[in-house]
């Protein structure tokens, strides 16, 4: 969860950049999740997943670098953060290529956080804030899972792909959940005494 602009002014624009990218990754999430689905096209599937996931900080940043955060954006960025993981993580666990228990390690916490935030904003109208920590759990998550992935297929590399997946995503996952934990406290914090929230990353 994060916002994308921050501290900044929104405005009410539709059709900025950053709008158009976030839209077009949630665009893109059918078309991966359909070929991970589908045997022949599996390593593609991976590799346009991979891509939509770990571009999820471009849309933000051009926002903030061109003055254009809008309030549609600061809902379609997260959105298209958290459909992309979501609808990546279910396609490779139906196609076997991913193990249902660390998918719903990063589901189960995903939807706490979510459903934390929510409360926080529908309360008292809370600032978001990103949190570094959770940025690098989510980006080191968004390498491992496509990492283990691939290394579940007859592909190049597939021997290191596992080891190096696997061992980003072990890190990864405990920074994810310290990342959470401290979330929480913030929005208690918040809740109590109202003003910024200190959030994680997407």
């Amino acid at each position: 969860m994060r916002t994308e602009g921050g501290g900044e002014r929104s405005s009410s624009a539709i059709a900025t950049i950053p709008n158009a990218i976030s839209a077009t990754r949630i665009l893109l999430i059918p078309v991966f999740a359909w070929l991970i689905l589908h045997e022949g096209t599996r390593a593609a599937g991976i590799i346009l997943f991979a891509a939509v996931a770990a571009t999820d900080w471009v849309d933000g940043t051009i926002a903030r670098r061109t003055g254009s955060v809008s309030e549609l954006g600061k809902i379609l960025d997260p959105v298209a953060d958290r459909l992309a993981i979501a609808a990546g993580l279910i396609a490779l666990v139906i196609a076997d290529l991913f193990p249902p228990w660390a998918a719903l390690l990063i589901l189960v916490r995903d939807t706490a956080v979510l459903a934390g935030g929510a409360l926080a904003l529908g309360r008292r109208g809370i600032r978001i804030d990103v949190r570094f920590i959770g940025k690098v759990a989510t980006f080191g998550l968004m390498v491992a899972v496509p990492s283990i992935s691939w290394g579940r297929l007859d592909l190049p590399f597939a021997p290191t792909a596992t080891a190096l997946g696997w061992i980003i995503f072990a890190v990864s996952i405990v920074e994810y959940y310290v990342a959470a934990a401290m979330y929480a406290g913030d929005v208690r914090r918040a809740l109590d005494g109202g003003g910024t929230l200190g959030a994680d990353g997407p």
